[in-house]
């Protein structure tokens, strides 16, 4: 995790610089979750680029390996019981399970098979699923499962299966700087309920504040903070993708 608190002081100490104005609690928190989600759904873009490029056999620097141990971080794993829905005519149609909230993607779904063993259910588009179960040889099995993803909600074949594990991706939790105020100047309150930190790995520290500075920057209408942040930004960039 990376301490909210740390990252608000440091935006707060940059944007301050040259009286460049004041970020509000209200504000940074509305900036900090804007961030977090940007950062977050930026490493399975950078996964998918490196995953096309030649890798290396050294721990440390191995980017495909970064990105998976950081995108682990957030990964989660819970059974359900599968619910049958019914079709206007009143027949069985397919299992059906509603995705938890704050799910982003799915990582893997199994089952049992006929003897008690661990099978992956493949996943399929609703069309290669519908064509499947038109011929005996290629209709969805207990050994051979399948499901498709509709919104939040997911659709198992055959209506035999009871259970499945999800494996998936969760969203962050929202980042909160909770604060009271003494003598008109807000005070961190890091025993607030409600206060959260960033969720990202370590390193994502300084990208944070450079990616809240760019939005500070935009509501505060100072082009010198916005250029400053995006050079820092391109800066790190380059860096990370040599």
């Amino acid at each position: 995790m990376v301490n909210v608190d740390t990252v608000y002081q440091r935006v707060l100490a940059l944007a301050n610089k040259e009286q460049r104005g004041y970020i509000t609690p209200q504000e940074f928190n509305l900036f900090a979750n804007q961030a977090q989600m940007d950062l977050f759904e930026q490493y399975f873009y950078d996964l998918n680029q490196f995953l096309r490029v030649p890798s290396n056999d050294t721990a440390y620097a191995n980017m495909v390996n970064i990105l998976q141990e950081k995108i682990e971080l957030f990964q989660k794993s819970n059974s359900y019981n599968t619910t049958a829905a019914a079709t206007s005519y009143g027949a069985v149609s397919e299992n059906t399970i509603n995705l938890p909230s704050d799910y982003y993607r799915i990582a893997q779904v199994t089952t049992e098979n006929y003897n008690g063993g661990i099978v992956e259910v493949e996943k399929v588009s609703k069309k290669q699923c519908d064509q499947a179960k038109t011929a005996p040889l290629t209709s969805p099995t207990l050994s051979r499962p399948q499901y498709y993803q509709l919104n939040s909600k997911i659709f198992i074949n055959p209506t035999s299966i009871q259970s499945v594990n999800i494996s998936y991706i969760h969203k962050p939790e929202k980042v909160n700087w909770t604060y009271v105020v003494v003598g008109g100047k807000a005070l961190l309150n890091n025993n607030d309920a409600n206060y959260q930190d960033f969720e990202l790995h370590p390193s994502k520290e300084t990208d944070l504040v450079i990616k809240i500075l760019q939005l500070a920057g935009l509501s505060l209408k100072d082009p010198g903070l916005i250029q400053v942040a995006a050079a820092e930004e391109t800066k790190s960039i380059q860096q990370e993708k040599q």
